[in-house]
């Protein structure tokens, strides 16, 4: 681990980590709370580390006191939920890259929303980072799934008011260096995107769609927040197209489809003439089509229950809406159901 002024969280994430690992490595970049006393107590060795604006050089440091063959790399605001007892049975030689699915807490509209991204944190002895920001293993061993399943909540509105800016000068740096690196703009537009500056997400992931093609991890969640970017700017009829033009690239995304058809509502309530004949059947059968699909939590950035619960309550909701009770209290039914299950 990586940290810094993580007294909040930190005893949750080892203690989470500590039944499923040998020891526990954290170096401090530069604490000015509790967080090197609460490593300490909780059994992890304590290193310290001069912040020189590098991710990289930071993980690499720490990764450089480990002696073992696998390294589980984890942040402060994160923890294992399940399956960490995957990582005591640990199979055999060959190397690879074990990616784990970390799933983000987020408020949006009162609710608690979880969405999922597979990011690389099991790593064989020898694997370095690269990157200023955003850092990534710098090595070509295979990727390989691991149901290893981590908690994080830095996303939480109180959380990132106190993040705020911190990554973008890294990240305009990083472009500077590297001009046509999809990835460090699709970065750059969450980071505006999550402080609620719509039009400038949406500058940056035009960028990113640019340089990026479908065989990119992040492609999906890129296109995805693109749409939800777009009519937050209020650019429905660029939203609206740029769907049509990616749609074929996703049937088998619910992600995709529940967006589109939060576009089409949103574009129906400003044109009530068009509403009920023409957009409101577009809209059910977005999420209807999200229901058929499914829950979808291998697509990077998919938020649970866009293929279950949250498409049947939205359902609920229009059907209500037009007056039409019994297929409201049908996905009403529906709604919390998938939700018990999901």
């Amino acid at each position: 681990m990586i940290v810094r002024d993580e007294a909040r969280s930190l005893e949750r994430c080892l203690k989470s980590a500590k039944p499923f690992v040998d020891k526990m490595i954290v170096l401090d970049t530069g604490s000015k709370d509790e967080t090197v006393r609460i490593a300490e107590s909780c059994g992890a060795i304590v290193s310290t580390f001069r912040w020189i604006d590098d991710f990289s050089a930071a993980r690499n440091a720490a990764l450089d006191l480990s002696d073992a063959e696998w390294n589980l790399i984890l942040d402060g605001d994160e923890w294992i939920e399940e399956g960490g007892g995957l990582l005591l049975d640990f199979p055999g030689t060959d190397a690879f890259i074990g990616t784990i699915p970390i799933a983000s807490h987020f408020d949006l509209n009162g609710r608690v929303e979880v969405s999922v991204s597979w990011i690389p944190r099991l790593l064989p002895k020898g694997v370095r980072y690269k990157g200023h920001v955003h850092e990534q293993p710098d090595s070509m061993l295979p990727r390989r799934p691991l149901n290893v399943k981590v908690g994080h909540d830095g996303y939480r509105q109180e959380r990132i008011v106190q993040k705020q800016g911190r990554n973008r000068d890294l990240l305009l740096k990083a472009i500077a260096e590297s001009p046509e690196d999809a990835y460090f703009y699709y970065q750059l537009g969450k980071d505006y995107e999550v402080y609620e500056d719509f039009s400038r997400a949406v500058e940056y992931y035009r960028q990113a769609l640019a340089f990026s093609s479908l065989a990119d991890t992040f492609r999906h969640d890129l296109v995805v927040r693109t749409i939800f970017s777009l009519k937050k700017s209020d650019c429905h009829e660029d939203a609206i197209q740029f769907a049509e033009a990616e749609m074929a690239n996703w049937p088998d995304s619910p992600d995709f489809f529940f967006s589109l058809g939060d576009l089409l509502l949103d574009w129906a309530v400003l044109n009530p003439a068009k509403a009920y004949q023409d957009l409101l059947p577009m809209v059910e059968s977005c999420w209807r089509k999200c229901l058929e699909i499914g829950e979808r939590p291998m697509l990077a950035g998919s938020v649970r229950g866009r293929g279950s619960y949250l498409a049947a309550q939205n359902l609920a909701v229009l059907y209500d809406g037009v007056g039409n009770q019994p297929e409201a209290e049908k996905f009403r039914e529906m709604a919390l159901y998938l939700r018990s299950t999901c």
